[in-house]
């Protein structure tokens, strides 16, 4: 049985549709539904309020791990949107 840790890609958009922040963890090969959190503000959450919520979704950042933004952007205006390495926390959810 093996001991590594499982990372994963944690996402923070804004939905287009909303307007509102959501941060959530990207399970690629699998079928299972993608841990997300939706922030109730506009603004863009803060670290702390990122990390938070990916703690209680059962996430953490890999030690030594940074948010990175990036801008993708449609005919009418740019979106920001940020990435994390994230592994399981020991325990689950918080």
């Amino acid at each position: 049985m093996s001991t590594a840790t499982r990372t994963h890609t944690a996402l923070l958009a804004e939905s287009r549709s909303t307007d509102r922040w959501r941060v959530f963890v990207a399970l690629m090969n699998t079928t299972d539904a993608w841990p997300e959190q939706v922030f109730t503000g506009l603004e863009v959450p803060t670290r702390a309020a990122r990390t938070a919520a990916l703690a209680l979704l059962g996430y953490e950042p890999v030690e030594g791990a940074e948010w990175e933004w990036s801008e993708d952007s449609d005919d009418a205006q740019v979106h920001l949107l940020a990435s994390l390495p994230v592994r399981e926390r020991t325990g689950g959810a918080a």
